[in-house]
């Protein structure tokens, strides 16, 4: 394989007439910007090209960026989520070894343990990027402007979840499963609407959006400030930066023994851990969009003779702004998933976390289902506001 473009070029070297026997291409959607769709779906239009050789040496390799980035973020998030497992139910691993430490406070074993997680991330980011970079090895676009593909509109959206309801719905009542395990979807609605009209249910999600804000302002400000100041500065750039890159491989719920152990299970836990999921996400963003920012801007900076105040507020910020606000809409998510971890974690204090850890010691599934279906609409209406928030704040540069 090869970069499309290349391929394209060297086919029609090979093959100066058109194969006549060989499949037509009227549109092609690769996955990426619609330009480079378009570009390469007009190519292999003309050219005729048989479809085995359009997938094994078009579509493939033109996907490809794609696909590296999606495998470095199922890595760490496959990551993540293991140990999350060892740590809640798991009798080996390193989560259940931290644990075991924990409970014992040998702190040093679960430092040894935070390390290894740490080196291990590491090695599994570098081993696929280094992949990354001999499989594409030609020009392409950045991840962050591929095409994130055409959301579907009207009932289109909704064939997936209405044919998974009654799929529910039939597993239930033939008995696939234990109907203790698996309840019928009609008793979570009923479960959810008692839940909201005796206030049990509004309640554990108002303490855990409280959570969710606080540690969004405390991480959020803090990964706003860091990322600005690597971003207006190499030097703390080359001295504060590899030891973040460092600490942002360490999976979140590694830190979980630690925090407990020196906040116990209150409040103050919850609220760092829910700060240390909001921190990175804005961290990055702020600190990239500031750094990469065009030689121009300093330029005009020079040119209107601005001072490093003008410059920050009416250069820099603005230029940044839409790196700024995606990176707060992924804290805002990352602090949902973050307040629901602490919550499992350390379940005290209420929360719809703790809601459902008390339901599944009961084993009222139709609790924890209801609170699964909470859960859920307050994470896409979350995201949904951080979306019109970046898309309000930026609204300047689609004009």
């Amino acid at each position: 394989g090869g970069a499309p473009i290349e391929i394209l070029r060297q086919y029609i070297e090979e093959q100066q007439t058109p194969n006549q026997d060989a499949c037509g291409v009227r549109a092609l959607d690769l996955g990426l910007n619609p330009e480079a769709s378009r570009a390469y779906g007009e190519a292999a239009a003309v050219l005729r090209l048989p479809r085995a050789l359009l997938i094994r040496r078009l579509i493939l390799p033109a996907a490809l960026p794609s696909f590296m980035a999606g495998v470095r973020l199922a890595l760490s998030a496959g990551w993540s989520s293991l140990l999350a497992v060892e740590l809640l139910a798991s009798s080996e691993g390193i989560g259940y070894l931290m644990v075991w430490a924990r409970q014992l406070f040998m702190l040093d074993i679960v430092f040894v343990c935070i390390a290894v997680i740490g080196v291990v991330g590491v090695s599994m980011d570098l081993f696929i990027g280094r992949a990354d970079r001999k499989l594409v090895h030609w020009p392409h676009p950045p991840t962050a402007q591929l095409n994130r593909g055409r959301a579907q509109s009207g009932w289109a959206a909704w064939y997936l979840p209405i044919a998974l309801l009654l799929l529910w719905q039939a597993a239930y009542q033939l008995q696939w499963v234990d109907r203790q395990i698996l309840v019928s979807p009609l008793l979570v609605l009923q479960t959810t609407w008692a839940g909201l009209l005796d206030g049990s249910l509004p309640g554990a999600m108002l303490m855990s959006l409280s959570r969710t804000l606080g540690g969004l302002l405390l991480g959020g400000l803090a990964g706003f400030s860091i990322g600005l100041l690597l971003g207006l500065s190499k030097p703390a750039e080359r001295l504060f930066g590899p030891s973040l890159g460092a600490l942002r491989q360490i999976a979140i719920f590694a830190w979980v023994p630690l925090l407990t152990a020196w906040f116990g299970l209150g409040e103050p836990a919850k609220w760092v851990f829910v700060s240390f999921a909001a921190f990175f996400p804005l961290y990055i963003a702020t600190q990239r969009s500031v750094a990469n920012q065009s030689p121009q801007l300093a330029e005009a900076a020079r040119v209107l003779r601005l001072s490093p105040l003008q410059r920050l507020g009416r250069l820099v910020l603005p230029g940044a702004a839409p790196g700024i606000f995606g990176g707060l809409r992924l804290s805002l998510i990352y602090a949902w998933l973050g307040t629901i971890g602490s919550e499992y974690f350390m379940p005290s204090n209420g929360g719809i976390g703790s809601l459902m850890i008390g339901a599944q010691q009961l084993l009222r599934m139709d609790v924890i289902m209801a609170g699964m279906l909470l859960v859920g609409l307050t994470g896409a209406l979350l995201n949904f506001l951080g979306q019109r928030i970046e898309a309000r704040a930026t609204r300047w540069r689609h004009a």
